[in-house]
């Protein structure tokens, strides 16, 4: 069922060669798509034939510029410029002019690389809900493929929040010395119950929609959006709603402006993202867990060396501060920072200036070594 007035979320132009090609519609931007075309196993044990990753690249990748890897987070895509502007781009603190810069669409996602709206070379239709579990640890294991592929041979500095926090802290316990420095912002080295609670919920909702179980362009779209509006509410908080969305109508007695504003959230990402592609994301989200088959995390994380930064949001009700501290404090290089902010988990999205003073007090600067 397509919703009036929305795309079709997740539309590709693929090329298959390293052409610039627009990979999503909304919004248009020019990512490279590499082709693996061998096969491909999941930690779960299915193998995919071949797999495909989106990524964009600023600079020669020549060893006499630091590179700097970019992981985005839950619903992002493999161009930082379009949601993290304040930290990523010319003359920011990941300046695009400076450092060779990488950002790479995880698996599962919307955004051009291997996910449900691909197309399954068994029925050459689209994946779904045919679409395999993908974990953390399958999309490091690809960017660890494409890194390969584009002959870096170490990253100076990976960056990134939430999932893209859990990207860097996997791939720091995968390949031990080739991240020299990381910064992980707001992310624990294991999902709680907490969180695996508000992502059910959300997945919950999708599968309340009945167009959900289908193959219709935008199947899923309104499930999809009660599910964003669940997640609001854990990506911001009590403080963050009073201060952002009063009513001083005394007359209400509808259409409050917290009301309008979660229709608002959901029916932007219905625009953007996959409904398919959202519940897989939110179960790769709940299988975070650095220590799993490891020994546990304290085991793994006082083994990772990496000079690292840990930034916890005081306001964040998803990761609290003291889960994010524990992180820090079970790494022998790692320090602990808390970015005081009243917009909860997504301050790392909209406190630019604060964080940027944070991160350049930690690094001031990058170097090659």
């Amino acid at each position: 069922m397509e919703i009036p007035g929305l795309p079709v979320p997740g539309l590709i132009l693929n090329l298959h060669d390293e052409n610039l090609v627009p990979v999503n519609l909304l919004p248009l931007k020019m990512t490279l798509i590499y082709k693996h075309e061998q096969p491909f196993l999941t930690e779960s044990g299915f193998e995919f034939p071949e797999i495909e990753i989106a990524y964009n690249v600023w600079g020669d990748l020549k060893p006499y510029k630091p590179t700097v890897w970019v992981c985005h987070a839950l619903t992002g895509n493999s161009n930082p410029l379009d949601w993290w502007p304040g930290i990523v781009g010319p003359g920011k603190y990941i300046d695009t002019l400076r450092y060779n810069v990488v950002c790479a669409n995880v698996l599962g996602s919307s955004y051009g690389s291997t996910g449900p709206l691909s197309i399954n070379p068994k029925t050459a239709k689209p994946w779904m809900l045919d679409f395999p579990v993908v974990t953390i640890r399958d999309m490091v294991k690809a960017h660890e493929l494409l890194r390969k592929h584009l002959g870096i041979e170490s990253i100076d500095l990976i960056i990134g929040a939430s999932l893209g926090a859990f990207q860097g802290l996997e791939w720091s316990i995968l390949q031990p010395g080739l991240i020299k420095k990381m910064i992980c912002l707001v992310a624990s080295a294991r999902t709680s119950p907490w969180c695996k609670a508000f992502n059910e919920a959300q997945r919950m909702a999708m599968e309340a929609d009945p167009t959900f179980y289908t193959d219709e362009p935008g199947a899923g779209a309104r499930g999809l959006m009660a599910a964003r509006a669940m997640g609001m509410v854990s990506y911001r908080n009590y403080q963050t709603f009073c201060a952002t969305q009063p009513d001083d109508e005394e007359w209400k007695i509808e259409g409050y402006r917290a009301n309008s504003y979660q229709r608002y959230q959901g029916e932007k990402l219905a625009r953007r993202y996959s409904a398919h592609a959202f519940w897989y994301i939110l179960k790769a989200f709940d299988s975070h867990d650095v220590g799993r088959g490891r020994g546990g995390v304290e085991k793994v994380l006082s083994e990772v060396k990496t000079d690292t930064l840990c930034i916890s949001t005081d306001s964040d009700i998803l990761f609290p501060v003291e889960e994010v501290k524990s992180v820090a404090d079970q790494m022998p290089n790692a320090t602990h920072v808390i970015l005081n902010s009243m917009y909860g988990h997504d301050g790392f999205l909209i406190e630019n200036n604060k964080l940027t003073a944070i991160l350049e007090s930690w690094l001031p600067e990058l170097s090659t070594y």
